[in-house]
């Protein structure tokens, strides 16, 4: 199946070109390549076993698709250090050439990495003049692999998620629609909200000793940091570990339904918090405490509708298919789940409500939710 030609109008005859045109033969296109990567996130998502993507660049003032004979000399190279089960594509179109390794030996990753590593250069080696060598650049990208909860929160190789970085023309024009909107309401309500947001912090103030904001760090789209805005609602400088305990419970299926009222109805939430003020309790119940947070959609790290940022320790507990609702779409005020299960389903049936908003994002559904969140306000149900 040829994916790739090389256009050989000018000189039809000429051997070179020719062979080029063989040896690429296998190498499938860009738009492909990535397709396939996607379809491998999603086979170790559900098996667990993982897979290596290598990136291999030519740094060559020429570039890849000027030199026919580099072209076809590094295609043919790859071609004869792969096995037949790996796939070989442009990662970037006739720049980046991509082998994505699956069925991989059990290794220790940076073991393995090394040996494919030394075995490419050293096939590159053997085709490649020593000047074009060194203009070689050699990448690796494993996945699953963990992210860094110490620093950036991101995930250690953006390679693996190209279908995620480069939406299409039809989401990407949702997406931009969604900013606009999100841009306009968000400063109404701000505006609008004003003396409302004044009684607040006055009635914080008064309540109780400490800031009137509560600052956060939470992770954003594809891993990103921002400080996460609320009116706070507990008493200053309390300890979060319990928290951390509970969480880490809840996202692992562990954790048990907390009593939520007199009916006996459970939730997935600590309730009767003894860290919660008694102003506190009311804003929680309400949700009037989420208000700040149009700043953060203003700013961009938020949408209006999306689902919860998480925060940092939340990740390390994250299963690899849990990761995609922060990957997939930007963090919102209310969402989906918000709107359906708010904190009465389990982890992963959240998980799987952000991402069928996800799947399904258009401004109709934004708008549905939208209506439909002035109602889960009032109700409360799942607010603690």
């Amino acid at each position: 199946m040829a994916l790739l030609s090389v256009d050989n109008s000018s000189n039809p005859a000429d051997p070179l070109l020719e062979s080029v045109s063989i040896l690429v033969r296998d190498i499938l296109n860009e738009e492909s390549f990535k397709r396939r990567i996607a379809i491998e996130r999603r086979r170790t998502e559900r098996s667990k076993n993982p897979f290596l993507l290598m990136l291999l660049e030519d740094g060559h003032h020429q570039g890849l698709e000027k030199n026919g004979k580099n072209l076809g000399s590094i295609a043919s190279a790859l071609q004869s250090s792969t096995r037949d089960t790996d796939v070989i594509g442009w990662y970037k179109d006739r720049t980046v050439i991509g082998v994505v390794y699956t069925d991989l030996p059990d290794k220790d990753k940076n073991s393995l990495i090394s040996i494919i590593h030394n075995r490419v250069r050293d096939t590159l080696r053997d085709v490649l003049m020593l000047d074009h060598l060194n203009h070689v650049s050699i990448t690796f990208h494993y996945f699953p692999d963990n992210w860094d909860q110490n620093k950036s929160g991101s995930p250690p190789s953006s390679a693996v998620y190209p279908d995620l970085l480069s939406p299409d023309k039809g989401r990407r024009s949702v997406l931009i629609m969604k900013r606009v909107i999100d841009i306009v309401v968000s400063a109404l309500m701000l505006i609008f909200c004003a003396p409302l947001l004044i009684m607040i912090a006055l009635a914080i103030k008064v309540s109780s000793k400490g800031p009137v904001l509560f600052r956060q760090q939470r992770i954003g789209q594809y891993g990103h940091r921002f400080t996460f805005l609320k009116f706070r609602t507990m008493y200053a400088n309390t300890d979060h570990s319990v928290h951390k305990k509970y969480i880490t419970k809840f996202i692992a299926n562990e954790a048990e339904h907390q009593v939520a009222n007199e009916n006996g109805e459970g939730v997935y939430k600590l309730t009767n918090d003894s860290r919660v003020t008694r102003v506190g309790k009311y804003l929680r119940r309400s949700s009037l405490d989420e208000i700040p947070q149009f700043l953060n959609v203003l700013k961009g790290d938020m949408s209006i509708i999306g689902p919860r940022p998480p925060i940092p320790y939340e990740l390390a507990a994250y299963q690899t298919w849990h990761l995609r609702r922060v990957l997939e779409v930007k963090p919102g005020i209310t969402g989906l789940w918000q709107v359906t299960g708010r904190s009465r389903v389990k982890f992963d049936e959240m998980v799987r409500l952000d991402l069928r908003y996800a799947a399904s994002l258009s401004l109709g559904l934004d708008f549905k939710i939208l209506m439909r969140t002035p109602l889960a306000m009032i109700k409360g149900i799942g607010a603690y």
